[in-house]
Protein backbone atom coordinates (compact mmCIF):
# COMPACT_ATOMS: atom_id res chain seq x y z
CA UNK A 1 0.00 0.00 0.00
CA UNK A 2 1.26 3.48 -0.79
CA UNK A 3 2.47 5.77 1.96
CA UNK A 4 0.56 8.62 0.37
CA UNK A 5 -2.76 9.80 1.67
CA UNK A 6 -5.89 9.98 -0.43
CA UNK A 7 -5.16 13.44 -1.81
CA UNK A 8 -1.81 12.26 -3.18
CA UNK A 9 0.29 14.12 -0.63
CA UNK A 10 2.68 12.29 1.67
CA UNK A 11 1.49 12.64 5.28
CA UNK A 12 3.65 14.92 7.41
CA UNK A 13 4.29 12.57 10.32
CA UNK A 14 6.81 14.96 11.88
CA UNK A 15 4.09 17.55 12.31
CA UNK A 16 1.47 15.01 13.36
CA UNK A 17 3.69 13.81 16.19
CA UNK A 18 4.86 17.27 17.22
CA UNK A 19 8.43 16.72 16.07
CA UNK A 20 8.60 19.37 13.35
CA UNK A 21 11.48 21.42 14.77
CA UNK A 22 13.05 23.23 11.82
CA UNK A 23 16.32 21.92 10.41
CA UNK A 24 17.85 25.37 10.84
CA UNK A 25 16.97 25.43 14.53
CA UNK A 26 18.31 21.92 15.02
CA UNK A 27 21.57 22.83 13.30
CA UNK A 28 21.91 26.00 15.38
CA UNK A 29 21.41 24.07 18.60
CA UNK A 30 23.69 21.31 17.35
CA UNK A 31 26.48 23.73 16.44
CA UNK A 32 26.32 25.45 19.83
CA UNK A 33 26.51 22.18 21.76
CA UNK A 34 29.61 21.40 23.79
CA UNK A 35 31.83 18.45 22.92
CA UNK A 36 30.41 16.50 25.86
CA UNK A 37 26.84 17.09 24.71
CA UNK A 38 27.68 15.95 21.19
CA UNK A 39 29.28 12.79 22.52
CA UNK A 40 26.15 12.04 24.56
CA UNK A 41 23.96 12.57 21.51
CA UNK A 42 26.05 10.68 18.99
CA UNK A 43 24.08 7.45 19.43
CA UNK A 44 23.72 4.48 21.72
CA UNK A 45 27.49 4.28 22.16
CA UNK A 46 27.64 7.87 23.41
CA UNK A 47 30.97 8.86 21.82
CA UNK A 48 32.14 10.42 18.59
CA UNK A 49 34.62 7.59 18.08
CA UNK A 50 34.46 4.53 20.30
CA UNK A 51 37.61 2.64 21.24
CA UNK A 52 37.87 -0.31 18.87
CA UNK A 53 35.85 1.37 16.11
CA UNK A 54 37.07 0.41 12.65
CA UNK A 55 36.78 2.25 9.34
CA UNK A 56 37.89 1.86 5.74
CA UNK A 57 39.48 4.90 4.14
CA UNK A 58 40.46 4.99 0.45
CA UNK A 59 43.85 5.97 -0.95
CA UNK A 60 44.65 5.60 -4.65
CA UNK A 61 42.28 2.66 -5.07
CA UNK A 62 43.35 0.85 -1.88
CA UNK A 63 41.00 0.55 1.08
CA UNK A 64 43.13 1.13 4.18
CA UNK A 65 41.74 -0.22 7.44
CA UNK A 66 42.07 1.86 10.58
CA UNK A 67 40.98 1.25 14.16
CA UNK A 68 40.58 3.74 17.00
CA UNK A 69 42.78 2.72 19.94
CA UNK A 70 43.64 4.68 23.09
CA UNK A 71 42.73 8.07 21.66
CA UNK A 72 44.19 7.86 18.14
CA UNK A 73 43.79 6.08 14.83
CA UNK A 74 45.99 3.05 14.09
CA UNK A 75 46.39 1.82 10.51
CA UNK A 76 46.81 -1.66 9.06
CA UNK A 77 50.50 -1.94 8.22
CA UNK A 78 49.84 -4.32 5.31
CA UNK A 79 47.29 -1.93 3.81
CA UNK A 80 49.73 0.99 4.14
CA UNK A 81 52.42 -1.05 2.38
CA UNK A 82 50.05 -1.98 -0.45
CA UNK A 83 48.99 1.65 -0.90
CA UNK A 84 52.55 2.97 -0.92
CA UNK A 85 54.39 0.26 -2.84
CA UNK A 86 51.73 -1.09 -5.17
CA UNK A 87 53.10 -4.55 -4.35
CA UNK A 88 50.98 -7.57 -5.30
CA UNK A 89 52.30 -9.36 -2.18
CA UNK A 90 52.06 -6.68 0.52
CA UNK A 91 52.29 -9.16 3.42
CA UNK A 92 55.65 -10.49 2.21
CA UNK A 93 56.79 -6.92 1.49
CA UNK A 94 55.87 -5.89 5.06
CA UNK A 95 57.65 -8.93 6.55
CA UNK A 96 60.85 -8.13 4.63
CA UNK A 97 60.59 -4.42 5.45
CA UNK A 98 60.29 -5.11 9.19
CA UNK A 99 63.54 -7.06 9.14
CA UNK A 100 65.26 -4.39 7.06
CA UNK A 101 64.16 -1.56 9.35
CA UNK A 102 65.20 -3.40 12.49
CA UNK A 103 68.44 -4.98 11.27
CA UNK A 104 69.83 -2.56 8.66
CA UNK A 105 68.33 0.85 9.40
CA UNK A 106 68.65 0.83 13.17
CA UNK A 107 64.90 1.06 13.89
CA UNK A 108 65.28 -1.22 16.91
CA UNK A 109 62.02 -0.01 18.53
CA UNK A 110 59.91 -0.96 15.53
CA UNK A 111 58.44 -4.08 17.09
CA UNK A 112 57.50 -2.10 20.18
CA UNK A 113 55.65 0.36 17.94
CA UNK A 114 53.54 -2.35 16.31
CA UNK A 115 50.28 -3.26 18.08
CA UNK A 116 48.10 -6.24 17.31
CA UNK A 117 44.55 -4.95 16.89
CA UNK A 118 41.43 -6.60 15.54
CA UNK A 119 40.38 -5.42 12.08
CA UNK A 120 37.92 -6.85 9.55
CA UNK A 121 39.58 -9.39 7.26
CA UNK A 122 38.53 -10.29 3.70
CA UNK A 123 36.13 -12.91 5.07
CA UNK A 124 34.38 -10.28 7.20
CA UNK A 125 35.71 -11.63 10.50
CA UNK A 126 37.75 -9.55 12.94
CA UNK A 127 41.35 -10.78 13.06
CA UNK A 128 44.51 -9.64 14.84
CA UNK A 129 46.43 -7.36 12.47
CA UNK A 130 49.72 -5.47 12.66
CA UNK A 131 48.66 -1.88 13.37
CA UNK A 132 50.82 1.25 13.39
CA UNK A 133 50.07 4.79 14.49
CA UNK A 134 50.66 7.87 12.28
CA UNK A 135 54.14 8.50 13.73
CA UNK A 136 55.27 4.98 12.80
CA UNK A 137 53.66 5.27 9.38
CA UNK A 138 55.67 8.42 8.69
CA UNK A 139 58.85 6.57 9.69
CA UNK A 140 58.04 3.66 7.36
CA UNK A 141 57.22 6.00 4.48
CA UNK A 142 60.85 7.15 4.47
CA UNK A 143 62.00 3.61 3.67
CA UNK A 144 59.71 2.93 0.74
CA UNK A 145 60.85 4.42 -2.59
CA UNK A 146 57.56 5.45 -4.12
CA UNK A 147 56.13 8.43 -6.02
CA UNK A 148 53.11 8.03 -3.77
CA UNK A 149 55.03 8.99 -0.64
CA UNK A 150 54.26 12.72 -0.57
CA UNK A 151 50.58 12.38 -1.52
CA UNK A 152 50.32 9.66 1.13
CA UNK A 153 51.76 11.95 3.80
CA UNK A 154 49.16 14.58 2.97
CA UNK A 155 46.42 11.93 3.01
CA UNK A 156 47.59 10.65 6.38
CA UNK A 157 47.67 14.12 7.87
CA UNK A 158 44.05 14.55 6.84
CA UNK A 159 42.55 11.23 7.96
CA UNK A 160 44.85 10.41 10.87
CA UNK A 161 44.12 13.45 12.99
CA UNK A 162 40.38 13.90 12.53
CA UNK A 163 39.85 13.03 16.20
CA UNK A 164 42.19 15.82 17.30
CA UNK A 165 40.30 18.26 15.10
CA UNK A 166 36.99 17.19 16.58
CA UNK A 167 38.24 17.63 20.14
CA UNK A 168 39.48 21.12 19.36
CA UNK A 169 36.32 22.16 17.49
CA UNK A 170 33.18 19.98 17.87
CA UNK A 171 31.52 21.76 14.95
CA UNK A 172 33.97 19.97 12.65
CA UNK A 173 32.45 16.65 13.70
CA UNK A 174 28.98 17.97 12.92
CA UNK A 175 29.91 19.29 9.49
CA UNK A 176 31.82 16.11 8.69
CA UNK A 177 28.83 13.96 9.68
CA UNK A 178 26.48 15.93 7.43
CA UNK A 179 28.96 15.77 4.55
CA UNK A 180 29.41 12.01 4.98
CA UNK A 181 25.65 11.49 5.00
CA UNK A 182 25.45 13.43 1.73
CA UNK A 183 28.30 11.43 0.19
CA UNK A 184 26.50 8.22 1.18
CA UNK A 185 23.51 9.39 -0.82
CA UNK A 186 21.16 10.20 2.06
CA UNK A 187 18.34 12.57 1.19
CA UNK A 188 18.18 16.05 2.69
CA UNK A 189 14.88 15.01 4.31
CA UNK A 190 16.58 12.06 6.02
CA UNK A 191 19.56 14.16 7.13
CA UNK A 192 17.21 16.70 8.68
CA UNK A 193 15.49 13.97 10.67
CA UNK A 194 18.81 12.45 11.76
CA UNK A 195 20.06 15.82 13.05
CA UNK A 196 16.79 16.43 14.90
CA UNK A 197 16.92 12.91 16.36
CA UNK A 198 20.40 13.60 17.73
CA UNK A 199 19.15 16.70 19.53
CA UNK A 200 16.13 14.87 20.98
CA UNK A 201 18.48 12.16 22.23
CA UNK A 202 20.81 14.76 23.74
CA UNK A 203 17.96 16.39 25.62
CA UNK A 204 16.81 13.03 26.99
CA UNK A 205 20.25 11.86 28.14
CA UNK A 206 20.87 15.25 29.77
CA UNK A 207 17.56 14.86 31.63
CA UNK A 208 18.46 11.33 32.70
CA UNK A 209 21.75 12.58 34.09
CA UNK A 210 20.00 15.24 36.15
CA UNK A 211 17.56 12.61 37.42
CA UNK A 212 20.14 10.26 38.86
CA UNK A 213 20.44 7.71 36.06
CA UNK A 214 23.84 6.03 35.74
CA UNK A 215 25.08 6.65 32.20
CA UNK A 216 27.57 3.77 32.18
CA UNK A 217 24.93 1.03 32.32
CA UNK A 218 21.43 2.33 32.98
CA UNK A 219 21.29 4.53 29.86
CA UNK A 220 21.55 1.36 27.76
CA UNK A 221 18.85 -0.39 29.80
CA UNK A 222 16.44 2.52 29.42
CA UNK A 223 17.21 2.72 25.70
CA UNK A 224 16.35 -0.97 25.44
CA UNK A 225 13.03 -0.35 27.24
CA UNK A 226 12.21 2.47 24.83
CA UNK A 227 13.11 0.34 21.81
CA UNK A 228 11.00 -2.65 22.84
CA UNK A 229 7.98 -0.46 23.69
CA UNK A 230 8.30 1.53 20.47
CA UNK A 231 9.16 -1.16 17.93
CA UNK A 232 8.49 -4.44 19.73
CA UNK A 233 12.20 -5.18 19.33
CA UNK A 234 15.29 -4.46 21.41
CA UNK A 235 18.21 -2.55 19.88
CA UNK A 236 20.19 -5.71 19.09
CA UNK A 237 17.14 -7.36 17.50
CA UNK A 238 16.45 -4.24 15.44
CA UNK A 239 20.07 -4.39 14.22
CA UNK A 240 19.55 -8.04 13.31
CA UNK A 241 16.54 -7.16 11.18
CA UNK A 242 18.70 -4.63 9.31
CA UNK A 243 21.61 -7.09 9.02
CA UNK A 244 23.89 -4.79 11.01
CA UNK A 245 26.87 -5.73 13.14
CA UNK A 246 27.35 -4.68 16.77
CA UNK A 247 29.72 -1.86 15.75
CA UNK A 248 27.12 -0.19 13.52
CA UNK A 249 25.07 2.71 14.85
CA UNK A 250 21.44 1.61 14.44
CA UNK A 251 20.11 5.15 14.05
CA UNK A 252 22.39 5.81 11.09
CA UNK A 253 20.51 3.00 9.30
CA UNK A 254 16.95 3.87 10.30
CA UNK A 255 14.33 4.95 7.80
CA UNK A 256 12.55 8.28 8.13
CA UNK A 257 9.62 6.67 9.95
CA UNK A 258 11.86 4.72 12.31
CA UNK A 259 13.69 7.94 13.20
CA UNK A 260 10.41 9.82 13.76
CA UNK A 261 9.05 7.13 16.10
CA UNK A 262 12.37 6.94 17.96
CA UNK A 263 12.17 10.71 18.48
CA UNK A 264 8.55 10.47 19.60
CA UNK A 265 9.38 7.85 22.23
CA UNK A 266 12.36 9.79 23.56
CA UNK A 267 10.65 13.17 23.55
CA UNK A 268 7.59 11.70 25.29
CA UNK A 269 9.82 10.04 27.90
CA UNK A 270 11.57 13.35 28.57
CA UNK A 271 8.26 15.16 29.11
CA UNK A 272 6.84 12.40 31.31
CA UNK A 273 9.98 12.25 33.47
CA UNK A 274 9.73 15.99 34.06
CA UNK A 275 6.00 15.95 34.86
CA UNK A 276 6.42 13.01 37.26
CA UNK A 277 9.67 14.45 38.66
CA UNK A 278 11.14 10.98 38.23
CA UNK A 279 14.38 10.23 40.04
CA UNK A 280 16.60 7.18 39.91
CA UNK A 281 16.53 4.21 37.59
CA UNK A 282 13.20 2.62 38.49
CA UNK A 283 11.15 5.83 38.25
CA UNK A 284 12.80 6.75 34.95
CA UNK A 285 12.23 3.21 33.71
CA UNK A 286 8.52 3.69 34.35
CA UNK A 287 8.63 6.98 32.42
CA UNK A 288 10.47 5.25 29.56
CA UNK A 289 7.80 2.57 29.40
CA UNK A 290 5.09 5.22 29.21
CA UNK A 291 6.96 7.23 26.57
CA UNK A 292 7.73 4.10 24.57
CA UNK A 293 4.07 3.06 24.72
CA UNK A 294 3.06 6.39 23.19
CA UNK A 295 5.43 5.77 20.29
CA UNK A 296 4.42 2.10 20.09
CA UNK A 297 0.72 2.99 19.84
CA UNK A 298 1.58 5.52 17.12
CA UNK A 299 3.56 2.85 15.29
CA UNK A 300 0.70 0.35 15.37
CA UNK A 301 -1.78 2.96 14.17
CA UNK A 302 0.62 4.00 11.42
CA UNK A 303 1.11 0.40 10.31
CA UNK A 304 -2.65 -0.02 9.98
CA UNK A 305 -2.76 3.12 7.85
CA UNK A 306 0.14 2.32 5.50
CA UNK A 307 -0.45 -1.44 5.37
CA UNK A 308 3.08 -2.56 6.22
CA UNK A 309 5.54 -2.83 9.08
CA UNK A 310 7.39 0.33 10.09
CA UNK A 311 10.39 -1.75 11.16
CA UNK A 312 12.36 -2.02 7.95
CA UNK A 313 15.13 -4.28 6.72
CA UNK A 314 16.55 -1.29 4.84
CA UNK A 315 20.04 -0.13 5.73
CA UNK A 316 22.77 2.05 4.24
CA UNK A 317 25.47 -0.62 4.04
CA UNK A 318 27.42 -0.66 0.74
CA UNK A 319 26.40 -4.26 0.03
CA UNK A 320 23.50 -6.30 1.35
CA UNK A 321 24.44 -9.39 3.30
CA UNK A 322 22.47 -12.62 3.09
CA UNK A 323 19.00 -12.51 4.58
CA UNK A 324 18.61 -13.53 8.20
CA UNK A 325 15.38 -14.71 9.84
CA UNK A 326 13.44 -11.88 11.45
CA UNK A 327 13.34 -11.84 15.27
CA UNK A 328 9.89 -12.17 16.83
CA UNK A 329 8.33 -8.86 17.83
CA UNK A 330 6.42 -8.59 21.07
CA UNK A 331 3.66 -6.59 19.36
Amino acid sequence: MSQNSGNGKKPDYDKRFGLDISFEEALQRFASATKGEIEEAAGEEGDLVADGATELVPFKGVQIRKVFHEGEWWFSAVDVIEALSGSSTPRRYWSDLKRQLADKEGYSELYDDIVQLKMPASDGKLRETDAINPETVFRIVQSIPSPRAEPFKRWLARVGYERIEEIQDPEIAIKRAIMEYQIQGRTIDWIEKRIRSIMVRKELTSEWKKRGVDETHEFALLTHVLSTRTFGLGVSQHKQVKRLQARHNLRDHMTDLELILTMLGEKSTNEIAQIRDAFGFEQNKSAARAGGDIAGNARRGLEREIGRSVVSRSNFLPKQTEKLPLPQRTS
